[in-house]
């Protein structure tokens, strides 16, 4: 029999870095979360805060037309930066927050870990930053979706509905607090979420994480709050520094008697920790002690 060998031609092209690397693992995480049960009438009822804060907008605008509707006290419809302070740090939607993390952000590391994927991934030319900011991107589509984009809609409609850019002379400033706040928002839950979900191979492990850790902190603070009768145990609940960052940012007061910086230092400690652990979890050989 004739034996015929063949070789390897020989490649000449130039290997070359997308773009953005990063994007066809947020596009395929997208399409994964809105794949997921219940997730599209979960996310659709999220939004329901922002159209309730939007309408109150257009009442607002219009006090006249709903006389019938409103007797006695209409402050909670002046429209100015406590309007918008309340919802981007109102418990419900912390709380909704919360749950998308718990759908779109709990498998986004766990499932490669599950799967023995990260050699594959690192396999491509694929940097870890491109890796962690393409899941990091999935969070921030979610998250901006029910913090950015309400608010910058909410200013909007205001100048349409009241017809005069007076709103926006007055505050100016207000748009930079929105966008301040929501990049601060998203990104501590983006670290926050990876954080969690790059200790465990089990995705349901990681979701009572998510869901857990959050609850759990509000809890403990209280108690300890109780007992000891001081505020910083505040610092404690996540949700207590994230509402305590928020008051500032939109020149309000506020809401616990400690410095506000003490809680961003805390926010920004989470970050600086959760980044560290990534950098030791997410690796391209999975090292068997």
């Amino acid at each position: 029999m004739t034996i015929k060998e063949r070789g390897y031609a020989h490649w000449d092209g130039e290997l070359q870095d997308g773009r953005f690397p990063w994007w066809p693992i947020t596009r395929i995480g997208i399409r994964l979360t809105f794949k997921r049960k219940f997730f599209k009438f979960f996310f659709g009822f999220t939004l329901i805060p922002a159209l309730v804060w939007l309408v109150g907008i257009y009442v607002s605008e219009r006090l006249e037309d709903f006389k019938f509707m409103m007797e006695g006290e209409t402050d909670f419809l002046n429209v100015n930066p406590l309007y918008f302070k309340t919802y981007f740090t109102n418990d419900f939607l912390l709380f909704m927050v919360v749950m998308i993390l718990v759908f779109c952000g709990a498998g986004l590391i766990a499932d490669d870990l599950r799967h023995n994927a990260l050699q594959l991934y690192f396999a491509r030319p694929l940097k870890k930053r491109d890796y962690l900011t393409g899941k990091a991107a999935v969070i921030f589509f979610f998250l901006f979706i029910v913090t950015l984009i309400p608010g910058i809609v909410f200013i909007l409609f205001k100048l349409i509905f009241a017809g005069n850019f007076q709103f926006f002379a007055s505050y100016p400033w207000l748009i930079l607090s929105v966008i301040a706040y929501s990049v601060l928002i998203t990104t501590f839950f983006a670290f926050y979420t990876l954080l969690l979900s790059s200790i465990g191979k089990n995705r349901r492990y990681v979701s009572i994480l998510i869901f857990g850790v959050y609850i759990f902190s509000d809890i403990f603070s209280a108690i300890f709050k109780e007992i000891f009768r001081s505020h910083y145990f505040y610092l404690l609940s996540i949700k207590s520094n994230l509402q305590q960052v928020g008051a500032v940012l939109f020149d309000q007061r506020t809401p616990w008697n400690i410095p506000w910086y003490y809680s961003l230092t805390v926010i920004i400690a989470i970050c600086l920790f959760s980044a560290y652990i990534l950098k030791q979890r997410v690796r391209g050989v999975e090292i068997i002690k």
